[in-house]
């Protein structure tokens, strides 16, 4: 009778266990995996550096089950953020994709304010370019063979201490952030270019040696930022002396135009004079 006793106390306690499961667990379970949640997915191919822009992305509803925590719901978000990976069409986004700041290398590229330029010049060959060595931040030399057709290969002055921003391969890849694009033949590409952060004179002479032959890069210095910024006052400061009658004479003819026309007849002249004259703290000409 004991024995009969448990076996219906076991079969009662089945059956209820399963109408728990059945009528509890079961419906719990599946309305979390049919739960819809909003995310951000991208709608055309981004690339490593983009700025991701409104027509990128797009906000659809997809299901929660498994989705990662760190995946972006809001589109504002994401909107003017740039892309640390390549995202193709159809991918989701999550956080450690997308920074609101660009990437290291293309900094100085979005902080450029006029007194400095980015210009970039072809390495010729593997050699010139210090073997592929070179990397962001470093502070290098640009030679210069044949210089202005002189026939002597020399430092130019305005070109003694150069900052590099980045160094590139023909794909258009940095070669030195380690994200490299590779080949068919799993060979990594070599770097076809080099991008310097230089004035717009330094500017000018790297166009000119770009376009009448080829220029070496040595290495000066790689180390801390509080070391290199010393080398590159230096030659602020050569530039500073280089340039200095050069700035002495503009300034002299900007006077000159200033006072050319007293009566205001001209109105070129007169917009000349309102862009390049000084003034005292009233806002009067001096």
């Amino acid at each position: 009778m004991s024995l009969f006793k448990n076996r219906t106390i076991v079969g009662v306690g089945c059956i209820l266990l399963s109408l728990l499961i059945c009528f509890g667990i079961t419906p719990m379970f599946n309305r979390q995996i049919t739960q819809k949640t909003e995310i951000v997915r991208v709608v055309k191919d981004i690339k490593t550096g983009d700025k991701i822009t409104k027509d990128m992305i797009q906000s659809v509803e997809v299901g929660s089950y498994h989705l990662p925590e760190t995946v972006i719901k809001s589109k504002e978000t994401v909107v003017g953020c740039y892309a640390l990976a390549d995202l193709s069409m159809g991918d989701y986004i999550i956080n450690s994709k997308v920074s609101k700041t660009p990437s290291e290398e293309n900094a100085y590229l979005y902080h450029l304010d006029g007194s400095r330029q980015a210009i970039s010049i072809t390495l010729k060959n593997f050699a010139n370019g210090l073997s592929g060595k070179l990397q962001s931040g470093d502070i290098v030399s640009v030679i210069a063979p044949d210089y202005k057709k002189q026939g002597a290969t020399v430092i130019p002055p305005e070109l003694r201490y150069v900052e590099v921003i980045s160094v590139t391969t023909a794909s258009g890849y940095d070669a030195n952030t380690g994200e490299e694009k590779e080949n068919e033949n799993d060979e990594k590409e070599l770097p076809s270019t080099i991008t310097l952060l230089v004035t717009p004179e330094q500017g000018n002479i790297l166009a000119s040696l770009e376009a009448d032959g080829e220029s070496h890069i040595s290495l000066v210095y790689r180390g801390e930022t509080k070391n290199a910024k010393k080398f590159l006052d230096v030659q602020d400061k050569v530039l500073g002396e280089l340039y200095s009658d050069e700035k002495s004479e503009t300034e002299q003819a900007a006077k000159g135009a200033d006072t050319s026309d007293s009566t205001g007849k001209t109105l070129n002249q007169s917009k000349i004079s309102s862009d390049i004259s000084t003034s005292d703290g009233n806002g009067e000409e001096e």
